[in-house]
């Protein structure tokens, strides 16, 4: 006789769907935010990189940092994300980890679209 396995060591139905969802935002939202964030550097067209406002300045920083640090963050979250077992143990890490690998393309598509005047 053997002895029943705990509820959190069960096979979970539902293992693909944060994994699923992470990687359509991403398919969507990677490409457009890589290009707007390439983009965004022509914000300091109109009064040239020195005497711009130092509000647009930070904001730039953080996009241009988001794009390489969070990238690579992203891509780390999203390895992991599908790496985890299917097991209803790891649902909540698997959900945090979607949330986590769309987290920095969300923020600098939100820095993009709040750039502060120049």
């Amino acid at each position: 006789m053997t002895t029943p396995r705990p509820l959190h060591d069960h096979r979970d139905p539902r293992a693909w769907v944060a994994p699923l969802v992470a990687t359509v935002l991403l398919v969507l939202l990677v490409p457009f935010v890589v290009a707007l964030g390439g983009l965004s550097a022509m914000a300091t067209d109109s009064c040239g990189p020195d005497s711009c406002s130092p509000a647009l300045m930070t904001s730039l920083t953080l996009i241009y940092g988001l794009l390489v640090y969070g990238g690579f963050f992203t891509f780390l979250a999203y390895v992991a994300l599908w790496a985890l077992p299917r097991t209803r143990r790891f649902a909540a890490p698997r959900a945090w980890l979607a949330a986590a690998a769309v987290t920095p393309p969300a923020a600098v598509l939100f820095l993009v679209l709040t750039l502060p005047r120049p």
